[in-house]
C-alpha cells in the first residue's frame, strides 16, 4: 500500500467521523437520556459500543484522558442503558446527515458499502478494542447511518493502532498532547479543558519531553520533536496499511471520494471560512485558567475537538 494513500483515505475517514461529536443533534439526544453536560455524553456515547463498562475501562481505551475526566461518566450507564446511547447516536448521525443534505446515492452508499465491509471484514481487531467493540454494534436499518457505522469503526481502528504506536515510542497519555500541541497541530486551551491534565501533570509531562529532546526549555517543539512527531504518524499509517490492503490504493481512494460529500455537507452549512476558530459556535468549554474557548462545527481532518 503506499502510504500516502493510507493517509488520505484515514483523513477522509475522520472528516467523515467527526461531526458527530459537534453537532447540536448529539446534545439533544443525550439530554433525552437525561444528560447535559458534554463531557459525560461524550464519553457515554463513544464507550457505549462496550457497554455497561466501569470508566476505568475507557480511560484505558481512550488513553489520552485523565482519570479525573474520565470519571465524570459515572452514572451515565445508571441515566440509560449502552444500548440506548448506541441508538441515540445513530439517531443523532441520521438527523444530523440529514439536515445539512448529505447527498448520497443509492448506488453511491452502495458501492463505498463494497469498498469499507471488506476491509472491516478482514480487519485484525487484536488490541483494536474501540474498533472491535464497534464492529460487533449491529447496522442500523438506515444505509446513510450504516455507511457512518462502518466509517467510525474505520476510524477507531486507526485510533487504536495509533495508540500501540505512542505506548511504543514511550509517549504517556499527558506527555503525546503535550507534544501533539507544541506542534500547533492541536489547541492547547481545549486539551487542557476536555483532557483534564492538571498543571502539575502537564509540566511534568514537558520536562519528560524536554529531557528527551523533543521540546527545548521554553517548551518549543524542536526540530527532533516534529520528526518524532511525523514518525508516529508514519508508523501509523503503517500499521493502517494492512487494514486497506483488500482494496489497495485506488479502492481507498475511491472510498475517500465516495464519503467526501458528508464532510462537505457539514462544511457547507457555514457561511464562514479560514479556519476553525472562525466557525459558528455549537459547543463551548472552559479552559483550567478560564480561558473561554469554543469549539466549531465545521468536520476537519485536525481531529481538534475529539
Amino acid at each position: 500500500m503506499d502510504l500516502d494513500a493510507v493517509r488520505d483515505v484515514s483523513r477522509a475517514v475522520s472528516a467523515a467521523h467527526l461531526f458527530i461529536y459537534l453537532v447540536p443533534e448529539t446534545a439533544e439526544e443525550a439530554a433525552g437520556l437525561g444528560v447535559t453536560d458534554r463531557g459525560p455524553a461524550y464519553l457515554a456515547f463513544r464507550s457505549a459500543a462496550m457497554g455497561a463498562v466501569p470508566w476505568q475501562v475507557t480511560l484505558a481505551a481512550f488513553y489520552n484522558f485523565s482519570p479525573r475526566a474520565v470519571r465524570a461518566m459515572a452514572g451515565v450507564w445508571d441515566a440509560a442503558s449502552p444500548e440506548r446511547w448506541q441508538a441515540a447516536r445513530f439517531r443523532a448521525a441520521g438527523r444530523a446527515m440529514r439536515r445539512v443534505g448529505v447527498q448520497l446515492t443509492a448506488d453511491h452508499l452502495a458501492e463505498a458499502r463494497s469498498l469499507i465491509d471488506p476491509v472491516l471484514a478482514g480487519a485484525d481487531y487484536a488490541g483494536k478494542v474501540l474498533a472491535a467493540a464497534n464492529a460487533s454494534v449491529v447496522l442500523p436499518p438506515d444505509p446513510l447511518v450504516a455507511l457512518w457505522q462502518q466509517i467510525t469503526v474505520a476510524r477507531e481502528w486507526r485510533g487504536d493502532a495509533h495508540l500501540v504506536v505512542l505506548a511504543d515510542n514511550g509517549l504517556g497519555p499527558c506527555d503525546c498532547l503535550v507534544l501533539h500541541t507544541a506542534t500547533g497541530s492541536l489547541p492547547t486551551p481545549l486539551v487542557r479543558a476536555t483532557r483534564r491534565w492538571n498543571d502539575g501533570e502537564w509540566s511534568a509531562a514537558t520536562a519528560r519531553l524536554v529531557a528527551r529532546g523533543w521540546l527545548d526549555s521554553h517548551g518549543v517543539v524542536t526540530d527532533a520533536g516534529r520528526a518524532a512527531r511525523e514518525r508516529i504518524e508514519v508508523e501509523t499509517d503503517e500499521h493502517c496499511a494492512a487494514l486497506w490492503a483488500p482494496v489497495g490504493n485506488a479502492g481507498a481512494r475511491r472510498f475517500a471520494s465516495l464519503i467526501a460529500p458528508i464532510t462537505d455537507a457539514f462544511a457547507a452549512t457555514t457561511t464562514l471560512q479560514g479556519g476553525c476558530a472562525a466557525q459558528p459556535v455549537v459547543g463551548a468549554v472552559d479552559a483550567p485558567a478560564g480561558t473561554h474557548i469554543v469549539v466549531c462545527d465545521l468536520p476537519c481532518a485536525k481531529g481538534c475537538c475529539q
